[in-house]
């Protein structure tokens, strides 16, 4: 993973958190966001835990810029500052989750984990304030006439989860299906929806009563 914060301090921090015996390796670490592109491109990391303020280029432009790479690794924002409008435009920028730095660290090594899979995670202590926020200035997906109703059974079981937070993985051992149906059932969905990530296929469940707040 690449580890993205202007604090050495921090970053010596997760470095003591995500070791190398527990299944992680650090690949590279920036001290600020105009370092990250060409960190990715050298390290091609697999998760990048991202800080969002920093003095040249802050990690929502950081994100942003990744997103118009090559298959971009999925980000991971990682704050102290419970800043409702901040994580809300990392979510717009393409952030595949946020935790706040006073999480636990078990909660933190799950997030990752989590993204890694290529699911979403989004810290329960502020979701509901940040997806408030994003529903009034992200732009509306669009998606023609899609709504609930043009999808089957099996793929809202899908998006229900994705809702909950469960990565591919955890969707197949549910729903007694293949990784591979799993992935051709999120396909569906957002073409059907209109979504571009998975953090935007939870805001919409969340939005249109799939799952609600708290629930797991």
């Amino acid at each position: 993973m690449l580890l993205v914060d202007d604090q050495e301090l921090v970053r010596s921090g997760l470095r003591r958190i995500l070791r190398r015996k527990d299944g992680f390796i650090i690949a590279g670490e920036c001290a600020d966001g105009a370092e990250v592109p060409a960190a990715v491109a050298l390290h091609s990391p697999d998760v990048v835990v991202m800080d969002l303020r920093m003095k040249r280029v802050d990690g929502i432009e950081a994100t942003r810029q990744l997103q118009s790479t090559d298959r971009p690794p999925p980000v991971l924002v990682l704050t102290t500052f419970d800043d409702d409008h901040l994580l809300s435009g990392a979510l717009r920028a393409g952030a595949a989750g946020f935790i706040l730095k006073d999480s636990p660290a078990e909660e933190l090594i799950r997030a990752i984990r989590t993204i890694a899979e290529g699911g979403a995670c989004l810290d329960p202590a502020v979701t509901e304030r940040v997806l408030a926020t994003y529903r009034t200035s992200a732009p509306v997906p669009d998606n023609g006439t899609s709504t609930l109703d043009d999808l089957t059974a099996r793929e809202l079981d899908v998006l229900t989860l994705i809702g909950r937070g469960h990565t591919n993985t955890e969707i197949g051992r549910e729903l007694g299906i293949s990784g591979v149906t799993v992935k051709s059932h999120v396909g569906h969905i957002f073409l059907k929806l209109g979504l571009r990530d998975r953090a935007a296929a939870i805001v919409y469940a969340f939005d249109n009563g799939v799952v609600s707040p708290g629930s797991r």
